[in-house]
Parts: structure tokens; C-alpha cells; sequence
């Protein structure tokens, strides 16, 4: 039975799986969790969590790490590298989602999930092929989120040099920029749209001016309250804009 197992989930190219699957495969009830136990203990298998399992020689961070919730997706710090945005390798594996679910250690690989509203779940494109395709967020979202909750980003110097050279889509990022509905972060975007004068994102541009109010915020949310203010932004400038030209011409 354990040798029929193996053989069906290699015919099945299955490298992640639940019980549930492999009941619908036709392996009875009374004996797959024995039979996945066995298998765990002579190491084929391993067990992720509770009724989810890969195979012992499947390691792949991104596949693992959005099958554990039910809608994850690669974001953030991750999706930046995998946008070739940074070069900056991520220490953890960042998986966003609308549950709530608590940091994990597998294969020497640590797993964070970051809850977010569901009207904030958008812009997900797919990564890979066949078993090794995972859901993540595009371009567009990945700024937008590492602007949002820029602690994941990998560093906010990063996170400005990954938005200088990307290549965005107005309507897009006008689209995840209200579905965030942070204004804060909308300006900061906005402004540095302005002063890299990105051509292309015009259309954010006046869109991010209408959402401005009177209430300044910090440029860089982890600096100090000091440093001149941008009256068209609302933005207290703790990274003088000289600073910030610099960071773009600069990879280390």
C-alpha cells in the first residue's frame, strides 16, 4: 500500500497535499492516516501541519508557503526579489493572507503570514510551472503592499530603489492604492512618482493630489520627526530629497 502511495503521487506529480486529496484519490479512510504516518517515519513524506503533507525531497519555499493558508500569496519582501526589484535575498519567507495564521520554522525556513484585510487582496498574478507554481503579487501590488506595511520591504532605502526602477502601470496603481486605503503611503508614492518624474504615472499622480490632507506625515515612517516640510505632499522630508536622488545611484 505504502509503494501504491508513492507511485500514485509521482504519477500525479503531487508534491503538497492534504487528506482530503488523497481520499478523492481513492485511498480509504480506515488506513491513510496510517499509511501517511508510516511513510512520515521512514521519511518520504513530512508533515507540515495537521492533514497537509509534501514530499520529504520537495523544497520549494514559495509553493510550501502558499499552500499553508487557503489564499496565500507570495508578497512583499519575497515578490520584490521575484521581481527581480532587489537584490537583497529575504531572510524570511513572506506570505500574505486574509487569516490569521502563526510564524512557522520548516526545512530551516522561516514562515511569516501577514493578515490583511480582504478588500485589500488583489493584484495576483501566478509563478512557475505544473507543481511548482505558486500565487503572487504583481508588480504593481508589491510596491503598493511594501509602501503599505514597508517593515517587510527588506529596508526603506530598498524600497525606494525598487520603485525608481520599476516599470508601473498607472491604472493599476491607482487601483491597489485605494484598495489599501492608505493615505500615507499614497502620498509618499505619489511624491516620488513627482520627483522622478515617472511620465507614465500621471494619471496616479493627479489621483494621489486629490487624496491629500492637512495632516503631515513623516516621508520615511521609520526617521525622525524633524527635517523640512513639502507643502504640496504634506510630508515632513526626514530623508532630505538630495538623500533620496542618492539612494536611486546607489546599489549597496
Amino acid at each position: 500500500m505504502q509503494m501504491d502511495f508513492l507511485k500514485y503521487i509521482e504519477e500525479q506529480e503531487i508534491n503538497v497535499f492534504t487528506i482530503e486529496e488523497i481520499r478523492n484519490g481513492g485511498f480509504g479512510e480506515d488506513i491513510i492516516v496510517e499509511l501517511l504516518g508510516n511513510l512520515v517515519r521512514k521519511g518520504f513524506l513530512y508533515r507540515l501541519e495537521r492533514g497537509k503533507y509534501c514530499r520529504s525531497t520537495f523544497k520549494n519555499e514559495n509553493v510550501i508557503g502558499t499552500f499553508l493558508v487557503p489564499d496565500g500569496a507570495v508578497a512583499y519582501w519575497n515578490a520584490l526579489h521575484l521581481h527581480g526589484l532587489t537584490a537583497q535575498f529575504p531572510n524570511s519567507v513572506f506570505i500574505q493572507t486574509t487569516k490569521r495564521k502563526s510564524a512557522v520554522s520548516l526545512f530551516g525556513t522561516d514562515f511569516q503570514f501577514i493578515k490583511i484585510k480582504p478588500e485589500k487582496r488583489t493584484g495576483i498574478i501566478y509563478n512557475g510551472y505544473g507543481n511548482h507554481k505558486f500565487p503572487l503579487t504583481d508588480i504593481e501590488k508589491t510596491i503598493v503592499d511594501c509602501f503599505d506595511l514597508p517593515q517587510y520591504s527588506g529596508g526603506y532605502a530598498e524600497l525606494i530603489r525598487a520603485f525608481y526602477q520599476a516599470n508601473l502601470n498607472a491604472e493599476k496603481l491607482i487601483n491597489y492604492c485605494m484598495a489599501i486605503n492608505n493615505l500615507a503611503a499614497t502620498k509618499r508614492l505619489g511624491f516620488l512618482s513627482e520627483l522622478f518624474e515617472k511620465c507614465e504615472l500621471a494619471d496616479f499622480i493627479a489621483l494621489a493630489k486629490t487624496k491629500i490632507n492637512r495632516t503631515y506625515n513623516l516621508f520615511n515612517p521609520f526617521g525622525n520627526d524633524s527635517g523640512e516640510t513639502n507643502s504640496d505632499w504634506y510630508l515632513r522630508m526626514n530623508l532630505p530629497v538630495e538623500n533620496i536622488l542618492g539612494i536611486t545611484q546607489n546599489r549597496g
